[in-house]
């Protein structure tokens, strides 16, 4: 079962940004993902046709470092193939990785768009090879062997049909008001945990959600006119949670669908 068949999913990510130019542009360009419409106020950009980040402009919106929010959007790509072409192409245009690390689980590259927003580009492992002890998946954060994954053939062409938010890693004020929220609304599995985060999935899968304290320990309900993280779209299977609008200890949204909602047209142009 991949992260996409699991009882509950990522659709779509919501984010405030003051520049709506430069930051689509940044998403199209640097990330892969095509723009499938657009407004005067709202971009909506995905995989082909699967709409995963929605930009949403407003010029006065305050940046606000330690508050809770968005830690980073993760976004799943379908092969290791197709991150070793990323890595290509984000070197060959002078983009700057924040970090690379071997989960275990996954390989992940790091980096933020032009606002600040936490990124996360990463291809799982094959689900044979994680080591589980009940509940909890073995995950860490080690060294990635960068000219190993840049060793593949072929030319990046943005990003490929297949390609998800794998999964969403929040700040919040504090881990044990998170767990709460996270296995109790949310209905998920606690797979990893330490004293300051905590990880979170549904149908096996390492996670879906994450929560840490590193930059935000304390924080209380944000900001309404925040930038940055606005929404988080989850898709579940019929009856697993009733659909509808459900909102963290912090005041981050959570929009609850059906999965075979997530299929939308596209904005005016």
């Amino acid at each position: 079962m991949s992260a996409t068949e699991a009882p509950l999913s990522i659709g779509r990510v919501a984010l405030t940004v003051n520049d709506l130019d430069a930051v689509s542009t940044f998403y199209e360009d640097v990330i892969g993902l095509a723009l499938i419409g657009r407004d005067g106020e709202t971009a909506l950009l995905g995989a082909g046709d699967l709409p995963l980040i929605e930009l949403r402009h407003d010029k006065a919106a305050q940046y606000h470092p330690n508050e809770a929010g968005l830690f980073h959007t993760a976004f799943l790509l379908p092969s290791r193939r197709d991150l070793g072409l990323w890595m290509r192409h984000i070197r060959e245009i002078g983009v700057q990785l924040d970090g690379a690390s071997d989960h275990l689980v996954s390989e992940a590259l790091y980096l933020h768009d032009p606002e600040g927003n936490g990124i996360e580009v990463y291809v799982d492992r094959p689900r044979s090879d994680w080591v589980r002890h009940g509940d909890e998946i073995e995950m860490a954060t080690e060294p990635l062997d960068l000219s190993d994954l840049a060793n593949v053939q072929g030319e990046w062409t943005g990003a490929s049909r297949g390609t998800v938010i794998g999964h969403v890693h929040l700040q919040v004020g504090d881990v044990e008001t998170a767990d709460a929220f996270m296995t109790g609304p949310l209905g998920l599995t606690r797979t990893a945990r330490l004293p300051s985060a905590g990880w979170y999935g549904s149908g096996g899968y390492h996670h879906h959600l994450a929560a840490n304290v590193w930059q935000s320990r304390g924080a209380q309900r944000r900001s309404p006119a925040s930038r940055g993280l606005t929404e988080i779209e989850l898709l579940v299977a019929p009856g697993t949670l009733p659909f509808g609008l459900i909102e963290d200890p912090w005041g981050t949204q959570f929009t609850i669908s059906a999965a075979q909602s997530r299929a939308v047209g596209p904005m005016p142009t």
